[in-house]
């Protein structure tokens, strides 16, 4: 059963073979976007249970036509998974035999109207979630301090050209409201040129460095990891998919300190990176990182 939708899930193969270990699982996505994940977890073993997660009423609506063709082995719930430790209680979930996480952002969203893209010019909002978060990227952008916005955009982005960029926005502020994403990418290129002979666009790491910032995404993360893997049933992993360095850090480290205690090991010292061929088929999987973490059955005290 397929549903509408631009986005394509990235390490699919990957995440089956390794999280999907034992038949009859109950796996929670917490990330449900398209759905693609939950639906190749349902086809891969026809008698595992899924619920998936997401913040975006839209994908759940989308949705429902996955639910009525998976009936009773798939369940949508709204929240987000920052707060899964709410969550938790909320819907009363069970321990999971398996939890996924992509933390990519869905390519319906990029290609829609909420100012994730510089490549068409839309209102720059940049929330995954109206319902959860109430500031803007332009807001961010026409009231922070020049000292913030180049902090935002070194810790976040990782731009080492944010003095040159947050000067160009000061002088076009001053004039107007940046309203835009078209308005941001001119006073980014005024700032370090256009991206004629650049492989990659200079508004990309601002765009990026304004997205994690709007919407917490590092925050999230981090209040993501221990909750989840507390939701493990003995035995059960947590695979987390990552698609930049400060994200594969996180996990990383909360992989590295779980196995030092002794309570979950690390499946792979290094990160699973996707195929040439899918790399080929899929230019978003390109930066994509998988790492799986499993809970030790048992726990030596």
């Amino acid at each position: 059963m397929e549903i509408k939708t631009q986005h394509k899930p990235v390490l699919v193969q990957e995440v089956l073979e390794n999280l999907v270990v034992r038949p009859g699982g109950v796996y929670l996505d917490v990330t449900f976007g398209g759905g693609g994940h939950s639906r190749a977890i349902l086809d891969k073993d026809p008698t595992s249970t899924v619920f998936a997660l997401d913040w975006d009423d839209t994908a759940l609506k989308r949705g429902e036509a996955l639910v009525e063709a998976y009936q009773p082995r798939l369940t949508l719930l709204w929240g987000s998974f920052a707060h899964l430790y709410k969550l938790e209680k909320k819907y009363k979930l069970p321990l999971f035999d398996g939890i996924l996480a992509d933390f990519g952002t869905s390519q319906d969203q990029i290609k829609g109207s909420s100012g994730f893209s510089f490549a068409i010019d839309t209102p720059l909002d940049m929330r995954m979630s109206s319902g959860h978060y109430k500031t803007t990227a332009a807001h961010i952008v026409n009231y922070a301090q020049p000292e913030e916005l180049c902090e935002i955009f070194w810790t976040y982005g990782e731009e080492n050209r944010a003095k040159e960029i947050v000067r160009s926005i000061i002088e076009m502020r001053k004039r107007i409201k940046i309203k835009t994403t078209h308005q941001l990418v001119e006073a980014i290129e005024r700032a370090v040129g256009s991206c004629k002979g650049n492989r990659i666009h200079p508004a990309t790491k601002v765009f990026q460095a304004l997205r994690i910032f709007v919407n917490k995404e590092l925050e999230n993360i981090t209040s993501f990891l221990p909750a989840g893997f507390k939701m493990l049933a003995p035995g059960g992993r947590l695979a987390c998919i990552s698609f930049h360095s400060l994200e594969d850090r996180l996990v990383k480290d909360f992989c590295k300190t779980v196995e030092k205690e002794g309570s979950g090991i690390n499946v792979f010292q290094r990160p699973v990176a996707p195929t040439e061929g899918e790399r080929i088929s899929n230019p978003s999987s390109r930066s994509s990182k998988l790492r799986v973490l499993e809970k030790r059955r048992f726990v030596s005290v």
